[in-house]
């Protein structure tokens, strides 16, 4: 496909702000950028919306990278290798870290989103706009390891 890392995040931003939670806009906008279409994407991503269902675990955003991840390097059987898939889900985690300061939803937005108090935290001080842009990151940084993946492979085939 034609789609840089750049416009895959501007996608994933389109979709958050649509509505579509952190988790399901970045596995969305790499499916999409991939041409991969299924009925399951975004839907398999909905309950690692907000740390995981609102429980404050690891970023929405992650979570959806390694998925994007893991549709387009993942095994297609029992007899395939992982070692791929999980270097650049390593890699992935370790560039979300760095440029995160955490992979995990409370530590970076400061609050859980499963009770009242932390959704009004969450409203009052405009973190949707915080959590807009570890979605677009997010989705940046899997492309990107999607695509240096891929070139890599085609360039060993040669």
């Amino acid at each position: 496909m034609n789609t840089t890392p750049d416009q895959v995040a501007q996608r994933s931003g389109e979709l958050f702000n649509q509505g579509l939670c952190c988790a399901e806009s970045v596995l969305q906008a790499v499916a999409e950028s991939r041409g991969i279409q299924s009925e399951l994407i975004p839907k398999i991503a909905t309950g690692l919306c907000a740390g995981i269902a609102r429980s404050g675990g690891i970023c929405g955003a992650v979570s959806g990278g390694v998925l994007a991840i893991s549709l387009v390097t993942g095994r297609r059987n029992a007899t395939e290798s992982r070692e791929e898939n999980h270097r650049l889900i390593r890699a992935f985690l370790s560039e979300c870290e760095a440029k995160f300061g955490s992979t995990n939803c409370e530590k970076l937005i400061g609050c859980r989103l499963d009770k009242p108090e932390g959704q009004k935290f969450f409203q009052e001080h405009n973190l949707r706009e915080k959590c807009a842009g570890f979605t677009q990151e997010a989705a940046r940084l899997a492309s990107e390891l999607i695509e240096q993946s891929t070139a890599a492979q085609v360039s060993q085939a040669r």
